[in-house]
């Protein structure tokens, strides 16, 4: 890499994401503008922006190294992305979020749920989840964006995670969502050129689409032992039904990812920036274009990166990197499969996924401290509190507490570890926020003693599967072998599946079942949430 022309592209970029921040903090007032975005946000900037937010690091380099070691049945999670992401949630979750939000003058997803169902203890809980948990979310993208930085750069890693963080932490705590919404239509812009370009030159450099793919499947006979024993038959053939692998993919991968993301924070609370439907509406075409070009390309070129590097190393993906290390796969691959150009393009399309994401996430922590855990208003007062500068402060202190985490998490976080910290995330708040958040939006009967029983149960019942059941997560943390020298308190199959799988099911039943054994809300604080369905209808 000519580190002068890599300067002088990553200063035009750096000065644009700079200015658009600037332009977010000029156009920030109040909380509703640091939160929320005053509630008049374009469509294309939402979608974009909610797409930006959703893919990151994560999904290219965590999940498309993690397409190269066990094959395109990741694609899977490509197609769930699509149908749950984006059309579901833009159609049927968007526009009953924007109604209740925009009712009850939500301004955070917690809030949200807090208010619909008339308890600051679930907001609160809500805050605790968000900024307990998301750091290491956060942490794993860090990872993502230094890593490619580290190798293209040639600089220590510790540098290039601070070098990042500072950046990201910058235009998030000055600029608040107006400035993450702003920079995130640059980024995302950006992000669908150079996966764009990404997909072509791959099939350009192994010969096209038919050659590329049958040169992948041919390589089955090179899948590592251990990923055969646990069931892989290649890379774009799924694995061995109920295998050890099969269950990594279906339940960790795509149900984890796939279905937690209708209950990201950080991607929810979008749906309260527009003011009407008609913006959802037309966002569905540009969200969904987006996910497919970002998620469908990663997992794509991953696979295909064993054709490359056994073509010229006679080694397949995994071979190659650094201990085994898939977070390095991508990295590897663009800086030895693609012309220069090229590499300076990706450096900036992998920045601006990473900061994207990373805007969205600190800008979720921050408000989640400020808003949702330490706010002192009622819910019968008018919040004028929230809408002085007290609020903005509280959050930018949330921000700062927040960067500094993940940081600290992005340093000391094991290798391989950017799709599993995501997948992780992912599925705590599909089983912690999802139960409620789908009945609070679709039954008026649902109530707060099982909104309150359903999130408590999905918080013990997943931290206690990531501990002591599902077996990629209990042996990193250890306790079940401090306890009886294993690895998992269960036998297979339990213990390779994901938590969501038991978790969410259960917290969404108990969340049934307590509402029907108890009292419903009182009528009018329920029509109050729903007041304007009639007539927007």
């Amino acid at each position: 890499m000519n580190l002068t022309v890599f300067i002088i592209v990553l200063v035009i970029y750096l000065i644009a994401t700079i200015l658009l921040g600037y332009l977010g903090w000029r156009r920030t007032k109040n909380a509703s503008d640091y939160m929320v975005g005053g509630r008049r946000t374009h469509p294309y900037v939402m979608a974009i922006s909610y797409g930006a937010t959703f893919i990151s690091t994560s999904a290219i380099v965590g999940f498309g190294g993690q397409a190269a070691n066990l094959g395109m049945g990741l694609l899977w999670l490509a197609f769930l992305n699509i149908l749950l992401g984006i059309l579901i949630a833009f159609i049927f979750f968007g526009k009953k979020t924007r109604l209740i939000g925009h009712n009850l003058d939500a301004h955070t997803f917690p809030e949200l749920l807090g208010k619909r169902y008339g308890s600051r203890a679930i907001q609160r809980i809500g805050g605790l989840v968000v900024f307990v948990f998301m750091p290491m979310y956060t942490g794993a993208v860090l990872i993502g964006a230094a890593r490619f930085i580290e190798k293209s750069l040639q600089i220590q890693f510790v540098w290039a995670l601070l070098i990042y963080t500072v950046i990201i932490a910058a235009y998030v705590f000055a600029g608040g969502i107006k400035g993450v919404m702003y920079t995130d239509t640059l980024q995302g812009t950006i992000m669908l050129g150079g996966m764009a370009a990404l997909l072509i030159l791959t099939y350009v450099k192994l010969g096209g689409f038919i050659s590329a793919h049958q040169a992948l499947t041919d390589l089955a006979a090179k899948m590592p032992e251990a990923l055969v024993k646990g069931g892989g038959q290649g890379w774009t053939t799924m694995p061995v039904l109920g295998s050890p692998i099969w269950w990594t993919i279906v339940s960790a991968v795509v149900l984890g990812v796939g279905i937690g993301v209708l209950a990201q924070p950080q991607l929810a609370v979008r749906f309260m920036m527009v003011k009407s439907n008609r913006e959802l509406n037309r966002g569905v075409l540009i969200g969904g274009i987006f996910i497919l070009m970002m998620t469908g390309v990663a997992f794509v070129v991953g696979g295909l990166s064993n054709v490359y590097f056994f073509r010229e190393a006679g080694k397949i993906a995994v071979e190659v990197v650094e201990k085994g290390n898939v977070d390095l796969i991508i990295p590897a691959y663009i800086n030895a499969a693609m012309p220069h150009w090229f590499v300076y393009l990706f450096m900036i399309t992998l920045l601006a996924a990473a900061m994207s994401t990373s805007s969205g996430q600190l800008h979720a922590m921050g408000t989640a401290f400020g808003r949702d855990i330490f706010s002192r208003s009622r819910y019968t007062a008018d919040y004028k509190e929230e809408r002085t500068t007290r609020g903005v402060i509280s959050s930018r202190v949330g921000v700062l507490i927040g960067v500094l985490v993940s940081f600290v998490l992005g340093y000391y976080l094991p290798v391989s570890v950017v799709a599993r910290a995501t997948s992780l995330f992912f599925g705590i708040c599909a089983a912690t926020f999802l139960p409620m958040y789908i009945l609070g939006l679709f039954w008026k009967r649902a109530n707060r003693a099982g909104a309150m029983a359903g999130m408590i149960t999905g918080i013990v019942s997943s931290l206690f599967w990531i501990l002591f059941v599902h077996e990629a997560n209990s042996k990193i943390f250890g306790i079940v072998n401090a306890i009886n020298g294993q690895t998992s308190l269960l036998p297979a199959p339990w213990k390779s599946m994901d938590s969501i799988v038991i978790a969410f099911p259960l917290a969404f039943i108990i969340t049934i079942i307590v509402t029907l054994c108890t009292k419903p809300m009182p009528g009018e604080m329920v029509e109050s949430a729903f007041k304007k369905e009639v007539q927007e209808a």
